[in-house]
């Protein structure tokens, strides 16, 4: 007994002195406060209470994840466990050997799949290095104040870009001010907004020089009015439509499911439109990855085990605004919430729509959101349609591939 109770004494010493197990966790998602403080409460503590362990959470952009990363590669010293980076950051982590080969860990997992079109993103020469999570779409948004001015017979369901334009204008014409609002700020998410109009007319995104990229600048040219007056200021679509200065977008579903959720009575939300191809729209993911030379592997595996259960993979997408769930299990768990209405047109847009994903050929993507935001400050905002200007600045988009 005696010598039972004086292993029980070291133990409870040994876990006094050496602390709970820690996993620290860097991602690139969930950086809204909001979002950041749902995964902390809602889904990391379960984790840290059912094996007895600490999770430290924390959130940087791709680059700096990539750099700190890098810098503990070069020293030996690990101390990130694991990573979230965003799918056009993922071949640079393959390549430079920075993240585990998962292929045999997916494996034993009978009971959940990943969507089979986030493959070509997460998935190198045939092995698995990441889990896809938090896939997204554009959807749109209207508030119920510009049902009035809806053209006749157009159902917001299944807008086309034409009827868009019409009633954008209609209701510049009307209010006195345009109410249809993209990110004038560089950098931001013009690109993406301008990206779902070109690819529903057919275009190779984000080339211009193309049919489809010239159909959507000449309808955008023609939308001058309809955008707000302070449309050059904004770097985010969120804001003006909750103030009310905005009543239409075309934006990333899980910031739609924000401004839906926080005001459901008050507007209505929508698959992206559609043009003569279908219904563009740019899609992406950002995936879960180990970082090689963890000294926490099996409790990193138990992580990625555990946030990719179907369950919990659809409770993390419904409150973080309505990203995509990427297990397709997680599927039948949908309810009938605002939040499962916003991922079930996600998933339509995903499943039927024109999409397109942001290869990783580029040398600087910043640099090519500059060249659309160019765009719009000069020829859109001045009601100007140029080919030869879109041809000029395709040029500039040639130069910046890798």
């Amino acid at each position: 007994m005696k010598k039972l109770l004086l292993v029980l004494m070291l133990v409870a010493i040994a876990a006094f002195a050496f602390g709970k197990e820690t996993l620290v966790v860097v991602s690139r998602l969930w950086t809204p406060p909001s979002e950041k403080e749902f995964v902390i409460n809602e889904i990391l503590k379960p984790f840290e209470e059912m094996y007895g362990v600490e999770v430290k959470f924390s959130t940087l952009d791709d680059q700096k994840i990539l750099e700190q990363v890098k810098l503990q590669q070069e020293t030996g010293n690990i101390t990130t466990d694991v990573i979230i980076a965003y799918a056009a950051n993922m071949p640079e982590w393959v390549d430079n050997g920075y993240v585990v080969d998962l292929t045999d860990v997916v494996s034993q997992w009978t009971d959940r799949h990943f969507s089979k079109g986030l493959d070509s993103m997460t998935v190198f020469n045939g092995k698995r290095y990441f889990l896809p999570i938090g896939a997204d779409v554009y959807l749109f948004i209207a508030n119920k104040k510009a049902l009035p001015y809806l053209p006749e017979g157009a159902d917001i369901q299944n807008l086309t870009w034409e009827q868009v334009a019409e009633w954008a204008n209609a209701i510049a014409l009307g209010e006195g001010e345009g109410k249809f609002v993209v990110t004038g700020v560089p950098k931001k998410s013009f690109i993406y907004q301008a990206g779902a109009i070109c690819l529903s007319y057919g275009a190779d995104w984000p080339n211009l020089d193309n049919p489809g990229a010239m159909a959507a600048f000449y309808l955008l040219s023609k939308m001058v009015d309809a955008f707000p007056p302070a449309v050059m200021t904004y770097d985010d679509s969120r804001p003006p439509l909750k103030r009310g200065e905005a009543w239409l977008a075309a934006a990333h579903c899980a910031r739609v499911g924000e401004v839906y959720k926080n005001d459901p009575t008050n507007f209505i939300i929508a698959p992206v439109p559609k043009g003569p191809a279908g219904r563009g729209s740019v899609a992406g993911t950002s995936g879960l990855a180990i970082v090689k030379g963890t000294k926490h592997y099996d409790l990193a595996v138990k992580f990625l085990e555990y946030i990719t259960r179907p369950d919990v993979m659809l409770k993390v997408s419904k409150g973080t605004g309505g990203f995509i769930p990427t297990v397709e299990e997680a599927i039948i768990y949908l309810g009938d919430t605002v939040e499962d209405e916003v991922i079930e047109k996600s998933i339509m847009v995903m499943k039927n729509g024109v999409l397109s994903y942001i290869a990783p050929k580029w040398k600087d993507w910043g640099q090519v959101k500059l060249v659309y935001d160019d765009i719009f400050k000069n020829m859109i905002m001045n009601g100007i349609f140029d080919p030869e200007y879109l041809e000029i600045m395709q040029l500039k988009i040639d130069a910046l591939r890798k």
